[in-house]
């Protein structure tokens, strides 16, 4: 099923303690900090979404959003405003409820709202496959629960 950005924003409310302004090199310009993974990221501001970025109001009401996150004057729809040069995790997003990380902290998977993994790790799919697919759970807090302490037992660390 191809994803569908419904643009309501609620994924980067809390980007603010991910991604930080390390420098600004002017002319909408900037070199970010990836607080989770430690890479430096140079964005630079969408020319069409400028007069937007300008608007820091979005700060009083979300103060840990991401420093490039905006909604659209008079309206609800959300925008990135480096979506053009956004960083790879931002790029990679599609919706998930926990991000797994490896033991040298790189992101090996996701876990998806449907209780679905997206991964290409052969040791986490194995994890995966042999001790969380099938749980059947009902309670999705408990299912939650179990879950990241089976990752995090099998050396994995777990980010919601």
């Amino acid at each position: 099923m191809p994803f569908e950005c419904f643009r309501c924003g609620e994924c980067c409310h809390h980007l603010g303690h991910v991604h930080s302004i390390l420098e600004s090199y002017g002319n909408y310009r900037f070199l970010i900090y990836n607080q989770y993974t430690g890479e430096e990221i140079p964005v630079e501001v969408d020319p069409d979404k400028r007069e937007i970025f300008e608007d820091k109001s979005i700060f009083s009401t979300l103060p840990d959003a991401c420093p490039f996150f905006r909604y659209q004057p008079g309206s609800k729809l959300a925008y990135c405003t480096v979506h053009q040069t956004r960083p790879e995790i931002c790029q990679d997003y599609r919706c998930w409820r926990l991000l797994i990380l490896n033991h040298n902290g790189r992101r090996v998977g996701r876990i998806r709202y449907i209780r679905t993994l997206s991964s290409d790790d052969p040791h986490l799919t194995r994890v995966w496959e042999r001790c969380i697919e099938n749980d059947a759970e009902p309670d999705d807090a408990v299912w939650e629960t179990g879950m990241i302490r089976i990752l995090t037992r099998n050396g994995f660390t777990v980010l919601k």
